[in-house]
């Protein structure tokens, strides 16, 4: 006997436009584990990268590719790589644009580390004929 499973695709819309929202199910940020930043008086440059990142375009619905480099200064701690790879693996069924998951991903490891600086740079593979490239860099809020 053959079981087959229903995959449903979810897709949220606002009203009159074909711009996606965030989904409830997006990557929680609370999987991001941290550490205590083995050097925390000095400044150095972290740089992680992951090559297979996928999400699913809201247009369309066909799969997104890129690579995303995470470029921080960690302040007091810095974050934990199976974690990162699993809040990624966490996008691979989104309907999201391209600009929206560069910087949610900027939102979320700036909320999570708390660093000195923090740069997101996603490379999306080429689909019709352009490839794009989209940077975002997070700011801690200054307080008055």
């Amino acid at each position: 006997m053959e079981v087959q499973a229903e995959v449903r695709w979810y897709f949220y819309s606002l009203p009159a436009t074909r711009y996606s929202l965030l989904s409830p199910t997006m990557p929680d940020a609370k999987i991001l584990e941290t550490f205590p930043n083995p050097a925390p008086h000095r400044d150095f440059l972290i740089d992680h990268t992951h090559h297979e990142f996928t999400s699913v375009c809201p247009m369309t619905g066909h799969p997104d590719f890129a690579e995303i480099t995470l470029r921080y200064v960690p302040d007091r701690t810095c974050v934990e790589l199976k974690s990162l790879k699993l809040y990624f693996h966490g996008f691979r069924n989104e309907g999201i644009f391209f600009e929206a998951v560069t910087n949610k991903i900027c939102d979320d490891l700036g909320k999570a580390l708390k660093p000195r600086s923090l740069t997101i740079v996603s490379r999306w593979k080429a689909r019709g004929g352009f490839t794009s490239i989209v940077t975002a860099e997070w700011k801690a809020k200054k307080v008055r």
